[in-house]
């Protein structure tokens, strides 16, 4: 090899270092982290995400509970519902411990066929014991900027009385755990590709009036407050969401955001719950 050959492998390898270390920083700066995986069958994902519950809920805690995706039986609170409301689990908790709370919701009655609400009290909450002054869902009769602002000022509240703690990191307030679905183009809670909202960094909940799938007024947990969760489990199911899965969790997943549910970064954990279907396209 002659000199001018070995200065330019020199020169390409600084290059090279280089552009390691701005993808590193990049990283380090969105709190980027290599997430768990569990592919399986949905019933063995029901008793890890059970076991991780029954950490939680050994002291105080606070579940963030949420029905984002769709009312199939593959969304989280489906998952969730079938084995803590069956015996031995639903006799085995301190259910005056759990606070419920929503990560979006329809703007429509609570008592409305599309409300999240009525999803989880059909098929959870109704079956436990959970005190009701513990549920938190959205107020009525209000315009989705006037309910998101609302449901805000409420969690703010319950952090200023201390019934929910604080992100020494964001300032924002930090769920223990958080249960969040994906749609099959990627989007989490109601953060859509197509939605500014999706780059909020001050507001704790915001609002659309356009979701593509009715009813089109909702509210939604922002980012910020997604991350400040100590530890989220994404569940995943079906190969409608196989191609968003592979960009999300494919070899080049930590070099951009082109997806919403990338963005999804909490302080603490993050795992994924998959069947085989949602991982098909890896």
């Amino acid at each position: 090899m002659t000199e001018k050959e070995k200065k330019k492998v020199r020169v390409n390898s600084v290059k090279c270092i280089h552009l390691l270390q701005s993808i590193k920083k990049d990283i380090m700066k969105e709190h980027i982290r290599i997430p768990l995986l569990f592919i399986g069958r949905k019933w063995r994902h029901q008793l890890r995400i059970f076991k991780r519950l029954r950490r939680r809920i050994k002291s105080p805690s606070l579940l963030l509970y949420t029905s984002s995706i769709s009312l199939l039986n593959s969304s989280p609170p489906m998952v969730l519902s079938r084995k803590l409301t069956e015996p031995p689990y639903v006799d085995s908790i301190d259910w005056s411990k759990w606070s419920i709370f929503f990560l979006d919701e329809r703007v429509v009655p609570l008592d409305h066929p599309d409300s999240n609400y009525k999803l989880a009290y059909d098929g959870f909450l109704s079956k436990v014991p959970i005190p009701e002054s513990n549920i938190y869902p959205i107020k009525e009769r209000l315009s989705p900027e006037e309910a998101a602002d609302e449901y805000e000022q409420r969690l703010k509240d319950l952090v200023a009385n201390k019934k929910l703690r604080t992100s020494e990191i964001t300032g924002f307030a930090k769920f223990d755990l958080m249960l969040v679905g994906m749609g099959p183009e990627g989007h989490v809670a109601s953060l859509f590709c197509w939605h500014f909202q999706r780059f909020e960094k001050i507001k704790w909940v915001t609002f659309i009036r356009d979701s593509p799938k009715p009813p089109s007024n909702r509210i939604t947990f922002t980012f910020p407050l997604i991350n400040s969760a100590s530890e989220i489990a994404m569940v995943v199911t079906g190969e409608d969401a196989a191609d968003a899965v592979k960009v999300a969790l494919g070899p080049h997943a930590s070099y951009g955001f082109p997806l919403p549910v990338q963005k999804v970064s909490p302080e603490g954990g993050l795992t994924w719950f998959l069947d085989k279907a949602a991982t098909s396209e890896l």
